[in-house]
């Protein structure tokens, strides 16, 4: 290897470096790789020592380089780049190959000029003059005149500077992604498989009166018997053996980054502020009984962005375009799969972004933008449960819910107080509402409200059960012509029912 030519590489490297903020991806005795990120756009600086006799040579090393930096995605802090590959080597390719210095526009996905450079003792000066221009740096001299004894001294210090700097980057970027070690992550792992035990033993996961027993998002338990604590508790059941493998998956490799990349106890605040916020927003948006991990794990993606708005470049070098790619899939089947509770997933995200700004990241503190972010966080939630409460109370799936829990406790005259209220809210369930009331009615004995409430359901819709029932009633008070009416329509719709038969025969004299 020439002397004059790696103190001519190591010199370029250095005041590159120290001067124009490059750093260093790549060294080694014979090569170094700079890189300086300004204005979204990627300068690469590739310095070597090899040399050739041969343009075809010369054309394959380009060639090759160009595709090897085609394919490196993650080491270039952008897509769009200009690659200078600087040739520094006393050997020289005897035929002509001068047209290889032409700029070079690659046909590619990502956006890469290449510009080549060949510095050798009979155009030194010029092609390096060529090179500060063209990357647009202030001119430096590199003394070559020094005995060969000085240079590899200085060949020495100023491979030890990069080296120190390329280590100091690589350390740096360790300790983000080494700051706790996993704790909490196991313990919430262990509290969910434990619950799903539980309610395996208790009934079965996927049991209504087992999940609202053991503490599944409930929205009128919540808003008639101030039952908060479902939010938290909903986070650590699940609804069926394939729902708790996927987020126990989920919480295992999430977790587990984040709670290195945070600590504990941050990791710990960001859990359970995500789930409750993804809870909260599940209360508001959605009646439906709900539970699992997901608006904790969405929280933890929400933490993984805010640490990429904190370290855009390490999260982008490292696992940014994976996280938002498993995210965007994530939110995609969201809204397509109906089953999923995308409003618990977008509160979590959120929920989770916003925690991690209150507690911010370790060794890091901006008390303006932590204070501002618990001012969000707080008035979030309480908008969310001053909404979820009124959206709740227009809903009649939120009324019926509790029509089904009134009725099932024989509370008839509740029943019909919450009909009432359902019938003046929004949805399309008048039907179902009229027919459950005027069960409410029979009960009560006041037979002519019945037979209204069943009219009025029929004309909605028009349900077999209530087409009984008016046979039934109207039979009860003696008008067999209506009874008779009602119970072929009844028998009609469903041939198949007993009791449909049995009351057909009764009233119409018929054997069937």
């Amino acid at each position: 290897m020439d002397t004059n030519d790696s103190y001519i590489m190591h010199t370029i490297a250095s005041k590159l470096v120290n001067r124009e903020g490059y750093e260093v991806i790549h060294i080694n005795p014979k090569e170094i790789w700079l890189e300086q990120y300004k204005n979204k756009h990627s300068n690469i600086v590739r310095l070597t020592l090899n040399g050739y006799d041969w343009k075809n040579h010369l054309k394959k090393d380009i060639f090759i380089v160009l595709q090897k930096v085609s394919k490196m995605k993650r080491p270039f802090k952008s897509r769009k780049m200009t690659l200078f590959n600087v040739y520094i080597s006393s050997q020289y390719p005897i035929d002509s190959w001068e047209y290889l210095k032409k700029p070079i526009q690659l046909k590619d996905k990502n956006f890469i000029q290449h510009k080549m450079f060949y510095i050798h003792k009979e155009d030194k000066e010029q092609e390096i003059l060529r090179l500060q221009h063209s990357i647009d740096t202030d001119s430096f001299e590199i003394n070559d005149k020094l005995p060969d004894s000085e240079k590899e001294k200085q060949i020495h210090i100023n491979r030890e500077q990069l080296i120190n700097k390329r280590k100091s980057k690589q350390e740096t970027v360790e300790k983000v992604f080494s700051y706790g070690k996993p704790f909490f992550t196991y313990v919430f792992i262990i509290i969910n498989l434990l619950m799903f035990f539980l309610l395996e033993v208790k009934g079965g996961s996927t049991n209504t009166d087992t999940l609202l027993q053991y503490g599944a998002k409930y929205n009128p338990g919540m808003i008639e018997d101030n039952q908060w604590w479902r939010i938290l508790s909903s986070m650590f059941i699940h609804i069926g053996f394939f729902h708790l493998l996927m987020n126990v998956m989920a919480i295992y490799y999430l977790g587990i980054l984040v709670e290195k990349m945070y600590g504990r106890w941050r990791f710990l605040f960001i859990y359970l502020l995500s789930g409750i916020g993804g809870g909260l927003a599940s209360f508001a948006f959605s009646v439906n009984i709900s539970a699992g991990a997901s608006g904790a794990i969405f929280g933890l993606f929400g933490a993984l962005l805010f640490f990429g708005f904190i370290y855009r470049e390490i999260f982008f070098q490292t696992l940014g375009s994976n996280v938002l790619l498993i995210l965007a899939i994530n939110l995609i089947l969201g809204f397509v799969v109906q089953q999923i509770d995308m409003a618990a997933h977008i509160g979590g995200l959120v929920a989770g972004f916003i925690a991690s700004a209150i507690i911010f990241l370790p060794k890091k503190k901006k008390i303006v933008i932590q204070l501002f972010a618990a001012l969000v966080f707080a008035v979030s939630l309480l908008y969310l449960v001053n909404f979820g409460i009124h959206n709740n109370l227009n809903k009649q799936e939120y009324h019926l819910m509790m029509l089904e829990e009134s009725l099932s406790d024989k509370e008839y005259e509740k029943v019909v107080k919450i009909a009432n209220d359902a019938l003046h809210a929004k949805g399309n369930s008048e039907a179902i509402i009229y027919f459950q009331r005027s069960y409410a009615f029979i009960k009560l004995n006041q037979t002519n409200e019945a037979i209204a409430d069943l009219e009025k359901s029929i004309r909605y819709e028009p349900l077999s059960e209530a087409y009984y029932n008016l046979a039934y009633l109207y039979y009860e008070i003696g008008d067999e012509e209506r009874a008779k009416e009602n119970v072929i329509e009844a028998y009609t719709r469903n041939p198949e029912n007993k009791d449909f038969i049995k009351l057909y025969e009764e009233i119409t004299g018929e054997s069937l």
